[in-house]
């Protein structure tokens, strides 16, 4: 095991790479965490999941918001240049022709800030993922 000097977390690995700051606790917090231009927009995100998956437990998991019942269904985050939401690779699959004109990687979308959000989408890739059962 290995030990950080600045934070005293413990790892595998000798030097793992990590972030010192403290993680946040709630959605609420992480929200609050960010640069004011971005809190807005978050928070329309919440509001988006939360309408269709009102069933679902908030929690942080991998340092972002989370939506859970059983197992995780979709995730959100803040960047520097955008927002994205990780609903896992088998939705990015299934939703391709939808996301065609967003950033994707495996597992992942991306939402540059200068541009419109489709809240709608992201609410129709969060129900999917909780119907579907997908697990990332």
């Amino acid at each position: 095991m290995w030990q950080c000097p600045k934070c005293s977390r413990e790892f595998k690995r000798q030097n793992q790479s990590h972030s010192c700051d403290e993680h946040p606790k709630t959605i609420d917090s992480y929200i609050a965490a960010q640069p004011g231009n971005v809190q807005h927009l978050l928070q329309e995100v919440r509001d988006a999941i939360r309408t269709v998956l009102p069933d679902a437990e908030e929690r942080i998991s991998w340092s972002m918001p989370t939506y859970w019942k059983k197992h995780n269904i979709i995730h959100f985050a803040a960047f520097k240049n955008h927002m994205g939401i990780y609903p896992g690779d088998k939705a990015i699959e299934h939703f391709a022709d939808e996301l065609k004109d967003y950033r994707t990687s495996k597992g992942a979308v991306q939402f540059s800030y200068g541009m419109p959000v489709p809240f709608g989408l992201i609410q129709e890739i969060a129900k999917w993922c909780y119907e579907t059962g997908n697990r990332h």
